[in-house]
């Protein structure tokens, strides 16, 4: 069947279903992924909902479809407690500065860019699809002003002493996404929290903060301050994709009550859905706990990344992408340092493979004559399985079997290495963890200077926890070699490694 007849399906969290994606726009999907709020590093659940933002990128890609796509930066307005109620807690830009990290910065304004720069290295790192658009809250202040002005004007919003409110009751459809429309459940889950006695209802969320003391405020009809956290999404979202759009992605826990106040605010304005499809990443654990700082389990790429001799782990981002990806986005998964290191070894199984195809590229013999059509089945079942709700445990195992067939084959063909070559790129402007971010090209059998720097540093520390006896030290740094695809070897003259 060719590409461009495939029909692309996701499950709808506002239906409950798996349905085909429905286009406002023939031919191009318009996607908003909720992006961070960059008060700290992204961690790895972060980026496991920024990867399926880029899937359903690329998966579009695959089919023909042009995309247009917007992820934000929050970098104001996100306070604490904004899962539970709003107006209670501590802004995070603002407790990230009072922190022992925090306090190396000037300003909150110099906090919010390293971190917003730290985001995007790890994103090409990862080799993430960059988002055609990348606003932040901060630089949309005007726009959001004159929506609070209108929610007022129309009877949606309320002013009191401390604040701006919607007025959930103004919208009957309030809790369609979450299923949370019971008003008396929804008190008893914020009344701990709600600060300000002048609220109508306790589901009413904010839309402004009044407050000329805090360290990022804008003047405003209502006086100083600065905007909620919820406005700010729906606000950018419909700037740059319009009123309506196909697909509005982010993680489980913004289901309720972020993208439930998302569409409240913009659907009592415009009458049209804010997205057709909305789309939402299960959270991971690591090692079978809960991901958390006091756990020691709280795991951020930049210093998975980062080179040892920078104080990080030096772990190979393609390998460390394909573990975050390996799960379905809508399951539940559990991360672990033996997935990474699986995940680090069927890395270098593609690398081998794009070595073994150059070269043949240029010796003369017979192919096994049956490549080709191995490659386009696996492709093509791979291809299937994406469409599919983004099933990538599927597609990677159809993915996989393509390098098998090759690795069956005794001799290869030049005609067998340009197929391969190209089932490479293909499968990698798919699942974009094959060829790696910087050169696109297949890996060269040679090893650049940083992994091997950062390998030597390795082995060193190794042999210096060995002679100390400390085999735990040793055995995770052995680890953390395989996880970067390195098999070491010792022997009476010492260490000695190569790539998988």
């Amino acid at each position: 069947m060719p590409t461009q007849d495939r029909t692309f399906r996701l499950f709808n969290t506002l239906t409950g279903k798996v349905e085909p994606l429905r286009l406002g726009e023939p031919g191009r999907l318009r996607l908003y992924s909720c992006g961070p709020t960059v008060y700290s590093y992204a961690h790895i659940g972060n980026f496991r909902t920024f990867l399926t933002a880029d899937l359903v990128v690329r998966t579009a890609h695959a089919i023909g479809l042009a995309t247009t796509y917007v992820s934000n930066i929050t970098d104001v307005g996100h306070l604490t407690e904004d899962d539970m109620a709003d107006l209670s807690g501590e802004d995070r830009m603002t407790k990230a500065l009072d922190s022992a990290e925090g306090r190396r910065f000037p300003n909150v304004w110099a906090l919010a860019d390293y971190y917003t720069d730290v985001l995007r290295n790890n994103w090409r790192q990862l080799n993430l699809v960059e988002p055609d658009i990348r606003p932040r809250a901060s630089q949309h202040m005007r726009e959001q002003i004159l929506t609070i002005e209108r929610l007022i004007e129309t009877g949606h919003a309320y002013e009191t002493t401390n604040a701006v409110y919607f007025s959930v009751c103004s919208f009957p459809d309030y809790g369609k996404l979450s299923g949370n429309v019971n008003a008396d459940q929804l008190e008893a889950g914020v009344r701990d929290v709600v600060m300000d006695s002048e609220k109508r209802d306790p589901r009413d969320f904010a839309l402004w903060k009044k407050d000329d003391k805090h360290l990022m405020q804008w003047h405003s009809p209502w006086g100083w301050g600065f905007p909620g956290w919820h406005l700010e999404c729906s606000v950018m979202a419909m700037q740059y994709l319009g009123e309506s759009f196909d697909v509005h992605a982010g993680g489980e826990d913004l289901i309720f009550p972020h993208h439930e106040c998302e569409i409240a605010q913009a659907e009592s304005l415009t009458n049209k859905p804010l997205a057709t499809h909305w789309v939402h990443t299960r959270f991971l654990q690591v090692e079978g706990q809960k991901m958390s700082k006091s756990q020691g389990n709280y795991l951020v790429p930049a210093q998975l990344m980062a080179p040892v001799a920078d104080g990080g782990q030096g772990i190979d981002p393609s390998a460390l992408r394909l573990a975050l990806m390996s799960g379905h986005y809508r399951k539940p998964y559990n991360f672990t340092m033996k997935h990474l290191r699986d995940s680090a070894g069927i890395v270098s199984r593609y690398r081998r493979l794009a070595e073994r195809a150059e070269s043949a590229k240029g010796v003369a013999a017979n192919g096994s004559g049956q490549i080709a059509g191995a490659l386009d089945a696996s492709y093509d079942a791979c291809l299937n399985a994406m469409l599919d709700d983004l099933n990538t445990p599927k597609a990677l195992a159809a993915a996989l079997e393509g390098v098998k067939s090759v690795e069956r084959a005794k001799t290869l063909s030049p005609t067998d290495a340009d197929n391969i070559l190209a089932w490479l790129s293909r499968i990698d402007q798919l699942l974009g963890f094959v060829l790696g971010p910087e050169t696109q090209e297949p890996a060269n059998a040679g090893e650049t200077n940083e992994l091997a720097e950062t390998v030597d540093a390795l082995i060193e520390e190794r042999s210096s926890a060995r002679s100390r006896k400390d085999w735990a030290r040793a055995d995770e740094i052995r680890a953390q070699l395989d996880a970067l695809g390195v098999e070491i070897q010792d022997s009476a003259e010492g260490t000695t490694w190569r790539r998988k």
